[in-house]
This record gives structure tokens, sequence and C-alpha cells, in this order.
């Protein structure tokens, strides 16, 4: 499961994401436009999710084995068909087609939907939806696509920038969230992640400890601690470190911008503080980090 989708597409894609120097490594997806002519793809199995928006004017036929089971349909524009990782998946198309292919890891996608959206997703995340019609959502696919039409900082900016459109868009849509118990005591359920979620958005500056974050969820301090390491798969305080982190990576981005000034702003006491973390969850000094 270590290739990707578009290492075995049978021609090369007329656009790539992977190829662009301007569009940053820590993007949220990679995306490909193809205009192949009539095919096959062998059947193949692999570690992240595929979205297939279709362009094409005119219905064509096509065959999609999924699982052992193939489909032979007609396929109409702004039709998108979805692969989810570790679903084995083959194609054949008769026509020249017209397609962009979006590619997410799921982790990514995980940690974007609990970070940005407060959605914690479901194990079998876009497992039950292999096709649908949605002509907005290849709207934004298009809007992705016309980003790779020129190499430049503007056009880096405008993909990153129609990443997150799209994905809002995808998970907000079709997203399937965790099932919720009938007791919100029992676990830490979607409802609280939001409240812990907007308490430390709010006060990302601040010093904030276990007792704070377990009274925003309603829970007693050691009850929270556990469920919500069993859910989010890290500690509480481990996650807050992790959050102060992605988002100092992200003011660093902004070249002019102090790092002592990115240190506070992030909770850290001081810069000396916040490159040792920084460096501990990256692998990078905040120099380092901007630099490369």
């Amino acid at each position: 499961m270590s290739r990707r989708y578009q290492d075995i597409y049978p021609s090369l894609p007329l656009y790539d994401s992977d190829g662009m120097k301007h569009i940053s490594a820590a993007s949220l997806m990679s995306v490909q436009y193809f205009q192949a002519a009539p095919d096959r793809m062998a059947e193949d199995v692999f570690a992240e999710h595929h979205i297939l928006l279709n362009l094409k004017e005119q219905p064509h036929r096509v065959q999609n084995t999924r699982d052992g089971v193939m489909r032979d349909f007609t396929f109409r524009k702004n039709e998108i068909i979805v692969t989810p990782a570790g679903v084995r998946s083959g194609w054949r198309w008769f026509e020249t087609s017209d397609v962009v292919v979006v590619t997410l890891d799921p982790a990514k996608v995980e940690r974007f939907a609990e970070r940005e959206l407060g959605m914690l997703l479901h194990s079998r995340q876009l497992r039950d939806l292999p096709q649908f019609s949605d002509a907005d959502l290849c709207v934004a696919g298009v809007m992705l696509r016309d980003a790779l039409s020129e190499d430049n900082i503007t056009s880096g900016v405008m993909f990153e920038a129609m990443s997150r459109v799209f994905l809002v868009k995808l998970l907000q849509r079709y997203g399937q969230r965790r099932p919720e118990e009938v007791s919100l005591s029992a676990r830490f359920t979607s409802a609280h992640y939001k409240r812990i979620l907007a308490y430390i958005r709010a006060r990302l500056d601040q010093t904030i400890s276990v007792d704070d974050l377990a009274q925003q969820a309603g829970l007693s301090p050691s009850h929270f601690a556990r469920v919500f390491k069993q859910t989010m798969g890290s500690t509480p305080m481990q996650y807050v470190l992790a959050y102060r982190i992605e988002q100092a990576a992200k003011m660093i981005e902004e070249d002019s911008r102090p790092l002592g000034d990115i240190a506070l702003a992030c909770g850290f006491a001081d810069q000396a503080h916040f490159s040792r973390s920084f460096k501990k969850v990256t692998g990078q000094t905040p120099r380092q980090y901007r630099a490369g």
C-alpha cells in the first residue's frame, strides 16, 4: 500500500501539484489533471484516499472494480468517485478522460477535520460514498486545476486556499462523524471536542491546564484525561502542545513576523522554550523550518 494512484496511471498528468515548487510541502492534498486516451488501470490498493472528479462534457462508458465487484456504467459530468484508502480498485475507460484526481492523506484529513472543523471522523471515513454528483465540488476541483496552470507564487497561494475550500466542502457535506453515545458523560464526544477546541483557540497565548479543559467538557479531570486519550490518541497536554506547534508553523510562514512574537502568541514562555518544543515535535528549530 505504498504506491499512489498517480504512480500507476497509464499516462502523465497535464498538471501535477507534486511537481510545483511554489506549493508548500505541507499541502493538504496533491492534485493531478488528466486527459488520457482510452485505457485501463490494474487493480491495486493504496494508502491514501482518491477523489476522481469527472469534467468531461459527454457521458461515456467506464468500468470500475472495487474490492472484487465490477460496475459498468455511464460516467456523467460532475460525477465524483471516491476510492478510500485500503480499498482495492481498478479502472477501464472507453473514451478520452477529462478528470481531476485529488489525493488525500487520511491522517491529514482527520487532523484538518479536528483542528479546523471540530469534527471527529468515523473510522470508515468515505467508504460508504463510492459515487455521487456534485457540481459545486467539481467547480472547486477546476479551480484547483487552474491554480496549477502556472508555477508561481500567486498560483501557489491560490492552490493552498482552494485546497482548504475543497476539503471543507467535502467534509461538511460528506464527512461521516463518529457515532455518539447516548450518555455524554460516557465518553469524549464531538460536542466535547468542539468546546475544547474553541477554548484552546481563544486562549492560545495563555497557560492551559487539564483542569481547565475538563471544566469545559463538564467532566472530572481524571475521567476527562482518560477518555480524551482513548478518543484522540494523545494526552490533553500533548494535544495542546501539538496544536500550539501547528499554529506556530503557520505563523512562521509569515517571513516578517519575529519568532519571539510567535512564541508568545502560541503560549510559550519565551523564544528558547518555543525553540526547544518546536524542535522536539518537528525535528527542526523554528529558524530551520523557516529557512526550509
